[in-house]
C-alpha cells in the first residue's frame, strides 16, 4: 500500500557509492520483509575522449527516487586518451545530472543524497566570486530534484538559495558517541574528565551541541588569519588562540566538519597538549586527507592524537582504514532509516535529534560496563 500511494521505491548508487548502498538496500529489505531489491541498475560510460553519457537500466516512471552520490570519490578512475584518471568533484556532479537526465522527469520524486555538498565551502561570496554551491542546487532543482538530504554542510544557510524546495543537513552526533564509547577503553564522560573543543568560531555549533547534550565544558580556538596573503586558495593562518577552561589532566575531543590538509587539527592538538590534555580525539564527518597520512602516523606516534572518528558517508582509501589512530563511523543504517521514513512521508525530527537516544546509550553503556560518568 505504501509504494501504491508515494511511488515505488527505487535506489540509484553513483559511481563509488555502491558498496554503502549495498548495505543501505540490505536493512531496507530486512524491515519491510521483501526478498527483491531497491537497488535500479545504472551507469555513466565515457568515451575515449573522456565525454560521458547517463544510463537507467529501468522505466523511473512514478517512482520515489533516492541516488546516494559522493563527488569527493577519487578513488573512482576513468580512461581518457589512455590515460588512467581519477574523478574530480566536477566530473562526479556531471554524472549526477547524467542520471537524473536519463530518468527523463519520469520519477514521482527525485531526493539526492550527497553526504558532503559539491562545493560546500564555495557557499558565500566574499569579493567578485562565484557562488558555485548555490548555482549546484538551483542546478538540481531545475533538473527536478525534490529534496537534497547532506551531512554536516560547512554552511547549511545555503539551502537559502532553492526556499522552496527540501534540504535536510544531518549530524553524525549520536554515529559518533557511539563509535567512541565502543573504541576507547577507560573512558569517563563527566565535565571533571572530557572537554569538547572546536578549532574556530565556525564550529562552535556543532561543539555546543555534544557538550549540552553530555554535559561536558567547552572550548574554542581562535584561528588569526593572514587576510593579506592567498596560499593555495585560503588565506593562512598565522596563529590560534585558545579560549576556555583549563585541559590539564582531561581527555578532549575536537569537533570539526572535514579533515583537509590536517595541519589545523594537529597543530591545536599540539597546543592542547602543550596545556596538560590527556588524550586527544578528533570527531570529524569527513576525512579527505588531502596532503596524506603521514603527519597523522607522526601525531600518533609522539602520542599527540589518540584516535580519529570519520563516518563511511565518503570514500576512505584501504590505507587509512588499515590505521591504528582511524575510526570509522558506520552510517549505513541511519542513512537506511532516512530513506525509509521519507519514503512513507514520515517525519524524520528524531532522527535529525537523537537526543533521547543518546542518553539511552550512554545509560547503557554505563550498565554494561563499558563507560563511567
Amino acid at each position: 500500500m505504501v509504494d501504491m500511494l508515494f511511488g515505488e521505491l527505487s535506489l540509484i548508487a553513483m559511481k563509488g557509492c555502491e558498496q554503502f548502498m549495498d548495505r543501505v538496500d540490505t536493512y531496507l529489505k530486512t524491515w519491510r520483509e521483501v526478498d527483491h531489491s531497491f537497488i535500479v541498475k545504472a551507469d555513466c560510460p565515457r568515451f575515449g575522449s573522456g565525454e560521458g553519457k547517463g544510463i537507467v537500466y529501468e522505466s523511473m516512471r512514478g517512482h520515489d527516487v533516492y541516488i546516494l552520490c559522493d563527488v569527493f570519490n577519487y578513488g573512482v578512475t576513468y580512461k581518457m586518451y589512455g590515460r588512467e584518471i581519477p574523478m574530480s568533484p566536477d566530473e562526479h556532479f556531471a554524472d549526477l545530472k547524467r542520471i537524473i537526465g536519463a530518468i527523463g522527469g519520469k520519477a514521482k520524486r527525485i531526493t539526492v543524497i550527497m553526504p558532503m555538498l559539491y562545493e560546500g565551502r564555495q557557499h558565500k561570496r566574499s569579493a567578485r566570486e562565484s557562488l558555485d554551491c548555490a548555482m549546484m542546487l538551483q542546478e538540481l532543482v531545475n533538473l527536478g530534484v525534490s529534496n537534497m538530504i547532506t551531512f554536516d554542510a560547512h554552511d547549511a544557510r545555503v539551502q537559502n538559495a532553492i526556499p522552496l524546495h527540501g534540504f535536510d543537513n544531518v549530524q553524525p552526533t549520536y554515529q559518533m558517541i557511539k563509535a567512541l564509547i565502543r573504541n576507547v577503553p577507560n573512558l569517563t564522560l563527566n565535565a571533571d574528565n572530557v572537554t569538547i573543543v572546536s578549532p574556530d568560531e565556525g564550529g562552535m555549533h556543532r561543539c555546543m551541541y555534544f557538550s549540552s547534550v553530555l554535559k561536558l565544558d567547552l572550548g574554542m580556538f581562535y584561528k588569526r588569519r593572514n587576510y593579506a596573503v592567498i596560499v593555495d586558495g585560503r588565506n593562512p593562518i598565522e596563529a590560534h588562540e585558545y579560549l576556555g577552561k583549563p585541559v590539564e589532566g582531561k581527555d578532549v575531543i575536537i569537533v570539526d566538519d572535514m579533515i583537509s590538509s590536517g595541519d589545523s587539527l594537529i597543530e591545536i592538538a599540539e597546543k592542547l597538549k602543550a596545556r596538560g590534555a590527556k588524550r586527544i580525539f578528533a570527531f570529524t564527518s569527513f576525512g579527505l586527507f588531502c596532503n596524506g597520512l603521514s603527519r597523522f602516523d607522526k601525531a600518533y606516534a609522539d602520542g599527540v592524537i589518540d584516535k580519529v572518528f570519520t563516518t563511511n558517508l565518503i570514500y576512505r582509501p584501504a590505507e587509512l582504514l588499515a590505521r591504528e589512530w582511524y575510526c570509522e563511523v558506520n552510517m549505513c543504517k541511519y542513512v537506511a532509516m532516512l530513506i525509509d521514513s521519507l519514503h512513507k512521508d514520515e517525519t524524520i525530527s528524531a532522527l535529525l535529534d537523537p537526543v533521547q537516544k543518546i542518553h539511552a546509550f550512554v545509560d547503557k553503556a554505563v550498565s554494561d560496563g563499558l563507560l563511567k560518568i
